[in-house]
């Protein structure tokens, strides 16, 4: 195995190993790249809608926070696609999938917070600020630990296991 890399078994070449970490990485950003494109779509034709000008000035500000991590979100996470275009044929596939990786971190990260928004945003206006905050810290929370902690825990106990 070349590339500083542990043996998994697989007994594939450090090329096909990058082929394969794209090749799962493009699976993850499919999912998550159809629900921030969904939530932006949504988040842009809220002003078109009655109800909107009834929003207090601290909801408009919570509104335009929250579609401008959308915006970043769907922006980190569909960059890839055009770095591909860029390196293609380049045979840059390692720098390919290191970016990707980075910018797919962060483009779930901004999602959790732009969906955190949304949550904030809704139980507001429905309820009242109370319940906006306090439903947005539970959404925090929840990515926090789904998206964030818990992966984290999982490969360390996972490496601790195997090492």
């Amino acid at each position: 195995m070349t590339g500083g890399e542990p043996d998994d078994g697989r007994g594939e070449t450090h090329a096909e190993r990058l082929d394969r970490n794209w090749n799962d990485l493009l699976q993850e950003l499919r999912v998550a790249q159809t629900g921030v494109q969904l939530l932006t779509g949504l988040l842009l034709t809220l002003p078109f809608q009655q109800r909107f000008s009834e929003l207090t000035h601290l909801q408009r500000i919570i509104y335009l926070v929250t579609v401008a991590l959308s915006v970043a979100a769907t922006g980190l996470l569909i960059t890839p696609v055009g770095l591909h275009r860029a390196l293609f044929r380049q045979r840059a596939r390692g720098s390919l999938v290191a970016a990707g990786h980075a910018l797919a971190l962060g483009g779930l990260a901004l999602l959790g917070l732009a969906v955190t928004g949304v949550v904030l945003l809704i139980f507001g206006a429905v309820l009242d600020e109370t319940a906006g905050v306090v439903a947005a810290l539970c959404a925090f929370v929840l990515f926090a630990g789904l998206w964030g902690m818990g992966p984290w825990i999982w490969r360390f106990r996972t490496r601790d296991r195997q090492g």
